[in-house]
């Protein structure tokens, strides 16, 4: 005998008392950010005087911030991905021409909070599903370089127009880099394997059966997962942001990094971060740092942009994907864009 009820079957209401709780936790604590650096820094008997105490200072200020900041957009970026799946998104983008697709799939980067290693995957599953080449590049260099983490960390931490300028040229950047990856018509360097891939199965979120109940969910799995998997780098980065403000000195910073540096130093920026591997939460704080120090801007982000869209680690994961000149026009095209923002930064602001 069945026993269930209609009530059985009604959708469960969704948690939006937990959730107004939940935010204004969320806004007290950001708001209580430096009065607890205060506190933690005189618990330990130390003050912003010496070298040691600015740095424990700078790290108990920015892992908070930082996992305050992560914490909500990736939370507001799992509701949004329950209203469009990677099918839907490979469907959308299969067939794109050049420079349409370039610009989609760029876009699709910003909302997607992937590291370089993490972006490989959908890389991957964009080439089996018909995604012209040079369109997944767009992808794969916008995802970890352009998501919504940096820009809401560039935000926070230096404002809209650096944001915005950064947004603009790091688009510029994946679609220009996709474009001429496309151009260049070098399927040939794809492995074998990846031409006979099955497209990818994962679950597909049907937009208009879901409740919210189940889209809030989501969001709540997304932090399980996104923050749970970053979180070592974050503190890890912060360490480094730390140590670098507190004992680096600022006329060392200025003469290797600062705005009167020679022109090399920006190709040398990009060198120093490309054997280096961290997200964009991981390295801002470190690029906090480093401006604090007297770096000029551009030459910190094309520095960062290195540390995020050329990692080795990434590049040692697409080797399975992709043949060595391929990986290497990749290298280098993206290498070329990251260095003119860099100049251009330092250029305009």
């Amino acid at each position: 005998m069945n026993t269930l009820t209609d009530t059985d079957n009604m959708p469960r209401r969704p948690p939006w008392g937990w959730l107004v709780l939940g935010f204004a936790a969320w806004v007290a604590a950001y708001a209580s950010l430096s009065p607890f650096a205060d506190s933690a820094i005189a618990a330990l008997g130390l003050t912003r005087q010496t070298h040691l105490g600015e740095a424990v200072h700078f790290f108990f200020y920015d892992t908070p911030k930082v996992l305050l900041l992560l914490t909500g957009i990736v939370f507001l970026m799992g509701v949004v991905h329950t209203f469009v799946s990677p099918e839907r998104t490979r469907a959308m983008l299969s067939g794109k021409r050049l420079g349409v697709g370039n610009v989609m799939a760029a876009s699709l980067g910003i909302v997607t909070p992937f590291c370089s290693c993490s972006a490989v995957p959908l890389f991957i599953g964009f080439l089996s599903a018909g995604v012209p080449l040079g369109v997944t590049f767009s992808f794969l260099i916008s995802a970890p370089m352009v998501n919504e983490v940096a820009l809401a960390l560039l935000f926070a931490m230096f404002g809209w127009k650096v944001a915005g300028l950064y947004l603009a040229l790091g688009l510029t950047v994946a679609i220009v880099a996709g474009m001429v990856i496309g151009r260049l018509n070098m399927e040939r360097y794809l492995e074998e394997w990846v031409r006979a891939m099955q497209a990818s199965q994962s679950v597909d979120y049907a937009g208009e059966t879901l409740h919210w109940a189940e889209r809030i969910d989501a969001g709540v799995a997304h932090v399980k997962d996104i923050v749970g998997k970053v979180w070592p780098y974050i503190l890890a980065g912060i360490g480094v942001g730390a140590a670098i403000h507190g004992y680096v000195p600022e006329d060392f910073m200025a003469s290797i990094m600062g705005k009167d540096a020679p022109w090399w130093s920006v190709p040398a920026a990009v060198l120093i971060g490309v054997p280096m591997y961290s997200n964009a939460a991981g390295i801002i704080p470190i690029v906090e740092a480093l401006i604090g120090k007297g770096a000029a801007l551009g030459t910190v982000l094309a520095f960062m942009m290195s540390v995020i869209a050329l990692s080795l680690p990434e590049m040692i994961i697409l080797r399975k994907v992709l043949k060595l000149p391929l990986i290497a026009t990749f290298a280098g095209v993206v290498a070329f864009g990251i260095l003119i923002v860099g100049y251009v930064f330092n250029l305009v602001l």
